[in-house]
């Protein structure tokens, strides 16, 4: 049986807005862009009764609330309590899937002998992001990832909830098929002139008729109603790729602005690579266009790297190949084909020493304990400075 925790922070970037500045504790509080283009990047506790949500239209969320405090988002600041929060879930395993800035799996089925149960390793956990961090943060403990999720939403905000094996049919029988994963507006709709409304709707049906109406997302459907969850928690060390993209609050055109969000994209996975001690050859630039079309575009390295400059001289490569001139809303970079860094081997008597690191790795390495010691913001490059970004400016809607 496993044991897997989600936690998820509470609405993350206006609980830093509020922890840092304490004018804003209390109130209704939305974190967004351009009040005419931009959308609600997150929104507080206090300005949700008045139906304001993240992804929102930022018009849409002011009419709803005008009364609410409008702070335009620091995703360094947010990036670096990311970092601080993954930290802490490191010191009780490394088991360790992040899906975002603020919210990511843990399996803690083999931590259990050195910190007690699932659940009092959730506690703790929670208490030291509390007490270290001041931010709130709840957390789902269940045997598979998708009842471990179901379990965090259903103890927001600030609790925890834990969902026994026994307990995981009863649980989601009385729950709307929407919180099934995969189960959009078109799906939902399919579902509900079906009957089926409730996922013990679901759970009740026999899988053929399923199929028979839904293809292999019937049975998928039928699996997940049951809590039957199969999916291990990956970590970074073993995914098969690491990245970062950014969307902006306004599409950007000509090199010299794409440049830096590249530069910076290309830094923070130069960093996530060495932290999971992996290597990629593979890179890959992510386009989105102002008309929503996105394209791809690949290079392969001579050899694998870790390094961030490394990876954005490839990347700004395909991007002087690819851009064509026109506005985008999003750039993304990330390296595949990952493998593990080798150790270092002991050399036979009459072998020949082997060459030196290369200055960038102990560059890096150098870089790497700055920003340990310092924060993410203690150092960075000229280009960077001068655009007034950082290597962190993580995109809201994902950690890659």
């Amino acid at each position: 049986m496993r044991a897997i925790i989600h936690v998820d922070m509470d609405a993350f970037y206006a609980s830093v807005e509020q922890r840092d500045n304490p004018s804003l504790r209390g109130k209704p509080v939305i974190v967004g862009g351009h009040a005419q283009r931009g959308v609600v990047v997150a929104a507080s506790y206090e300005v949700r009764p008045f139906g304001v949500r993240s992804a929102m239209p930022m018009a849409r969320a002011v009419k709803m609330a005008p009364q609410a405090i409008v702070v335009p988002p620091r995703f360094s600041a947010y990036s670096e309590a990311s970092e601080q929060v993954f930290a802490i879930f490191e010191r009780y395993t490394p088991l360790i899937e992040p899906l975002s800035l603020d919210e990511a799996f843990l399996d803690v089925t083999a931590s259990v002998r050195l910190f007690g149960a699932p659940a009092e390793i959730a506690r703790r956990i929670r208490k030291e992001i509390a007490t270290e961090l001041n931010l709130p943060a709840s957390a789902g403990i269940a045997p598979v990832k998708f009842v471990a999720k179901i379990a965090s939403d259903l103890a927001k905000p600030n609790g925890q909830r834990e969902i026994r094996a026994e307990e995981v049919v009863p649980v989601l029988a009385k729950l709307p098929v929407s919180r099934l994963w995969g189960v959009g507006p078109k799906t939902e709709e399919v579902l509900t002139r079906a009957g089926l409304k409730t996922i013990g709707d679901v759970a009740a049906r026999d899988v053929a008729w399923l199929e028979n109406r839904l293809g292999s997302q019937g049975r998928h459907l039928w699996e997940l109603s049951q809590g039957i969850d199969s999916r291990e928690v990956v970590p970074d060390r073993a995914a098969k790729s690491v990245g970062a993209e950014d969307t902006f609050e306004e599409d950007l055109t000509g090199l010299d602005l794409l440049r830096p969000h590249i530069h910076a994209q290309a830094l923070r996975v130069g960093r996530r690579l060495r932290r999971a001690g992996v290597k990629g050859r593979v890179v890959q630039l992510k386009l989105k266009f102002s008309d929503f079309n996105v394209i791809t575009r690949r290079t392969t390295l001579s050899a694998p790297t870790d390094d961030g400059q490394a990876i954005y001289r490839a990347a700004l490569e395909l991007l002087e190949r690819a851009h064509e001139g026109k506005p985008l809303r999003l750039t993304g970079v990330s390296v595949q084909s990952l493998g593990e860094q080798q150790e270092p081997q002991q050399l036979g008597l009459f072998q020949a020493p082997a060459a030196p690191p290369p200055r960038s790795a102990k560059l890096n390495a150098a870089l790497d304990r700055i920003a340990e010691r310092f924060g993410t913001k203690a150092i960075t490059t000229a280009d960077l400075a001068e655009s007034g970004g950082t290597a962190d400016d993580e995109d809201p809607w994902e950690r890659p």
